[in-house]
């Protein structure tokens, strides 16, 4: 068996002979139209079908990417927590199975089934292009508070009955805030080889100065975005995406991490969010009358949103030497800038 990692061209026929041998499929199935979606960046996604005379069976493959873009990046991680969430309410999908090797296909992998909806768009932002910008002012409000519904759940299950201990971060201190706060200064060196820009030094300094102890410790999603909820034909929740990031933390920094998406997608670019989009004090009302927790430090938690999404654009920008004119994390910058004014 090779151990090489196969290019996204030949996965489809590497992958065939596996799904026969750990999913019960009829000897027939075949996998069609294998396509790499270009959502998210930190694992590679590839959506197929598998055609048999059952009839057709929409998946998923997901994979490390060739350069990890975090430090203690784990597909293990995603994979449990989807199944620990799976008696929820929260609409996750259901791993098939894992393969922590590099025997087979030449990197870790994992399969799951593919959910039904549509997902705003990333690139372009939905607020230009996709089902968000083609829908009216009250099917968005609809989509938006449905975004944040879902982080109301989530923040309210109980993660120590899902057995969700693991996603602490013990080594970096002994309190949520403190952890992550030291996990990110730490992520930040690495991604950057070692020398951090004064911009992030600023940050971790006004975070550090600044921590405090959680009135909650929940469930953080981590990708809390509008990107990763599939919505179905009347604008409601069909899906929640992307696990790579889910932590226990301060309930505020997903809906801090939404925020400064939203902003990033509209404002940052140079366009006011679409009619329909509920504001940011709606929002935050919003949110607080749905978990029933209070939101009283986010301004710190937009500042770590938007240092931890860096991480990942300075590990690429750092490894591919992308020329200064390209700044990947402008946004990042410009909004931690913003808020430590």
């Amino acid at each position: 068996m090779s151990t090489i990692r196969l290019p996204a061209d030949k996965l489809a026929a590497g992958l065939e002979p596996l799904l026969h041998r750990n999913f019960p499929v009829p000897g027939t199935a075949r996998i069609r139209d294998f396509r790499r979606t270009d959502r998210g960046f930190a694992t590679e996604t590839y959506l197929f079908d598998v055609d048999s005379e059952s009839g057709s069976l929409p998946l998923v493959f997901r994979r490390p990417p060739e350069m990890s873009l975090f430090p203690d990046y784990d597909l293990l991680r995603q994979v449990l927590v989807m199944q620990r969430l799976a008696g929820t309410d929260i609409p996750v999908a259901t791993p098939i199975w894992l393969d922590r090797g590099e025997a087979d296909l030449g990197s870790p992998y994992f399969v799951m089934n593919r959910l039904a909806g549509a997902a705003p768009s990333d690139y372009p932002s939905y607020h230009v292009s996709g089902n968000y910008f083609e829908a009216t002012p009250e099917q968005r409000a609809r989509m938006w508070w449905g975004c944040v519904d879902t982080i109301a759940d989530i923040h309210r299950l109980d993660w120590r009955a899902l057995r969700l201990e693991f996603l602490a971060l013990p080594a970096y201190g002994t309190t949520p805030v403190e952890q992550l706060v030291n996990y990110l200064d730490a992520a930040l060196s690495w991604a950057t080889g070692g020398t951090q820009p004064e911009i992030y030094r600023r940050a971790i300094a006004e975070l550090r100065d600044n921590r405090y102890d959680p009135e909650h410790i929940v469930l953080n999603w981590g990708d809390a975005r509008m990107s990763n909820i599939l919505y179905d034909s009347d604008f409601r929740v069909s899906g929640v995406l992307d696990w790579e990031i889910a932590h226990l933390g301060d309930h505020e920094l997903d809906l801090a991490w939404l925020l400064f998406l939203d902003w990033a997608s509209s404002t940052f670019e140079g366009h006011e969010p679409l009619p329909g989009t509920p504001i940011r004090d709606e929002t935050i009302a919003y949110y607080e009358q749905r978990s029933g927790m209070r939101v009283r430090n986010l301004v710190f938690n937009e500042i770590l949103a938007a240092v931890l999404l860096s991480v990942p654009l300075l590990r690429m920008a750092n490894r591919v030497q992308l020329p200064p004119e390209m700044d990947i994390t402008g946004f990042c910058t410009t909004r931690i800038e913003q808020l430590l004014s």
